[in-house]
């Protein structure tokens, strides 16, 4: 398998996890904000679907960039100060898919806490942290 093709399914299971990232809290949103029994546990069947449903493109989007790392070579890694920045951010959006997690069972146990206006900043996260990734894997600027 050539890099070229390395890097597109990179891409693809990242956007394919991303997808899921973005709405994922937008349902938790939802779930803050309703009063109805019956729309809670439909957002709850949603929520459990959606993050297990992209949980493997995140997987995938991290065995992907580590074989292309490997292919790249350590020498190359040790100078691509870029990819060490890049690399700080995906191991926290690792991190807050993983506390989605926590979140999905708070709300299947009817444990939340957090209001409505939590979820919309929560939600704006891995937006940001998105264009910080695309800025580094694209311009390099270090």
């Amino acid at each position: 398998m050539t890099i070229l093709w390395l890097k597109a399914f990179h891409i693809i299971f990242m956007v394919a996890w991303f997808a899921g990232i973005f709405y994922f809290p937008r349902l938790l949103v939802y779930h803050a904000e309703n009063q109805d029994k019956n729309v809670s546990e439909q957002l709850k069947v949603m929520e459990r679907r959606l993050l297990f449903f992209v949980t493997p493109f995140a997987v995938l989007t991290a065995v992907f960039g580590v074989w292309i790392i490997y292919i790249y070579g350590s020498e190359w890694f040790k100078v691509s100060h870029w990819l060490h920045a890049k690399l700080s951010l995906v191991i926290f959006l690792y991190a807050y898919h993983a506390y989605c997690f926590k979140l999905l069972k708070d709300f299947k146990l009817d444990r939340n806490t957090r209001s409505g206006k939590f979820y919309r900043w929560f939600n704006e996260l891995p937006v940001l942290v998105l264009f910080a990734v695309v800025i580094l894997a694209v311009v390099k600027p270090f």
